[in-house]
């Protein structure tokens, strides 16, 4: 049997070697393990919650439908649309990381295939009260023999009387061997804003290097690059995104890392990286009986320079 489901995960089985897998918790809909050949991918806080009273730290996080924490501009607060006023109330990150998915069971036996799914009438109440506006996601996972695909549908149903603007971020940390011998490659000359700096600048380096926090959105990344993340010269993971415009880059390095109580090991910071592909440089509007769709592509492959 490929797929088993318990009470709160799905653990999926690839037919030709049981060894590679994916388990998800209902919880948020959250990968929180993908190995090849048994070999772990992303990376898992020790102190990571999975039983649902919180979102997990690590895995594949989901967020929608407001990336970090939505402020509202002081000087036009007042005119401020209701959808922003809503948004600006949730948690960071949204509901969907905060909310039990329906597994909906699997689509294809091999590769194998399956899909959850999210409505406002089961996501979290607390949180749909804030943000109440119609809304279906399907979320459909593909284990393949050497590569995992994560794709999102976000739909505005034909019911709904109003339109929604939202953020898309599969919030992927990834397990790396030592963060200072680790680098990403291919954003060259992006466009990025530095969540520390609070500034926009156009990246000038060839890659992206780790020696202190880094917490930064590159915007409009062609899809057509691959972005790499390198170890001492070997590509040990590429990530390739569909209509997925933007990619986060984060390491939250000493201080921040012993300022998270669900960050265990406070060295856990050398082993991770985060590099997640969403659409969060602005929103995405849906009006009723709209569909948007995008996903991304984790693999091993050759390096690949496409910008020096």
């Amino acid at each position: 049997m490929t797929v088993q489901e318990t009470e709160s995960f799905v653990i999926v089985k690839h037919p030709e070697n049981p060894e590679t897998s994916v388990t998800i918790l209902k919880y948020g809909a959250t990968v929180y393990s993908w190995k090849l050949a048994n070999k772990e991918q992303l990376w898992l806080s020790d102190a990571a919650k999975l039983d649902g009273s919180k979102p997990v730290r690590g895995g594949i996080p989901l967020v929608f439908p407001v990336f970090g924490k939505h402020q509202l501009d002081t000087a036009t607060a007042n005119i401020a649309n209701a959808n922003d006023v809503k948004l600006s109330k949730l948690p960071q990150h949204g509901l969907a990381r905060n909310s039990t998915w329906e597994f909906l069971g699997q689509t294809k036996e091999n590769p194998p295939t399956i899909q959850f799914g999210l409505y406002s009438e089961i996501a979290n109440k607390e949180l749909t009260s804030i943000w109440d506006y119609d809304f279906e996601l399907i979320y459909t996972i593909e284990l393949n023999k050497d590569s995992l695909k994560t794709e999102i549908e976000v739909s505005n149903p034909a019911k709904s009387d109003k339109s929604f603007k939202f953020n898309w971020l599969f919030h992927t940390y990834l397990r790396i061997e030592d963060i200072e011998d680790t680098f990403i490659s291919n954003l060259k000359g992006v466009n990025v804003y530095d969540q520390l700096l609070k500034q926009s600048y156009n990246d000038v380096q060839p890659v992206v290097t780790f020696h202190e926090e880094v917490d930064r959105v590159y915007k409009n990344v062609r899809e057509d690059r691959d972005i790499q993340v390198v170890d001492k010269g070997k590509p040990i993971h590429t990530i390739k995104r569909i209509n997925l415009p933007d990619a986060v880059v984060w390491n939250p390095w000493v201080n921040k890392s012993n300022g998270m109580s669900d960050f265990e090991p406070k060295t856990g910071f050398k082993k991770m990286v985060c590099v997640e592909p969403g659409h969060v440089h602005d929103f995405i509007v849906l009006s009723p009986g709209s569909k948007w769709k995008a996903s991304q592509i984790l693999s091993k492959d050759e390096l690949k320079y496409q910008v020096i």
